[in-house]
């Protein structure tokens, strides 16, 4: 049986297995060496949660990052609108010991990279902002971000959205 494990790898968990989208395939997964397992597929990074689990889309990845034994994620959520783009702000990094990595750390990277589409980076008082047109896995078209530095003066973030957008797009400079 060993021989047939390592030809065909190990059985997907039951608990990953039932919380996947009618068409979302897992490309490779392994066990967190805390508890749970951590998975790819094409529409994010599957990743413990509590009891759990629960996946982050490409999009909402903002940086991970392979170091030692461990990966480690830091996930953005949506605070709010700024004209056409989408404000994000990180949450606390989260790292997952990964004993048995695999192909894991090259397939997030190429996630990771593969969902921006362009970038554009514009100073404001305080610090700056990351203009980003990303893919939203399993959509069609793409998604302006934006990422103020903390401390980055925001109220004329719409106005730099638009400006983004022309810029990302190639339109007026």
């Amino acid at each position: 049986m060993g021989w047939l494990r390592r030809v065909l790898g190990e059985r997907l968990p039951e608990e990953l297995g039932t919380r996947l989208a009618a068409d979302e395939h897992v490309l490779a997964w392994t066990r967190v060496g805390t508890g749970g397992y951590l998975a790819v597929t094409a529409l994010g990074l599957w990743v413990p949660d509590g009891g759990g689990q629960r996946r982050i889309g490409w999009d909402l990845v903002s940086k991970a990052v392979w170091r030692g034994d461990a990966l480690t994620v830091t996930e953005a959520e949506v605070t709010g609108q700024a004209g056409r783009a989408l404000v994000l702000a990180d949450r606390e990094p989260a790292r997952l010991v990964l004993p048995r990595p695999g192909r894991i750390p090259h397939l997030v990277r190429q996630r990771v990279e593969g969902s921006i589409r362009s970038r554009y980076r514009k100073e404001l008082p305080g610090g700056g902002a990351w203009f980003v047109l990303r893919k939203v896995p399993g959509a069609d078209g793409v998604v302006l971000q934006v990422r103020p530095d903390p401390g980055a003066e925001v109220t004329a973030l719409a106005d730099m959205a638009q400006e983004a957008a022309e810029k990302l797009a190639g339109g007026p400079q």
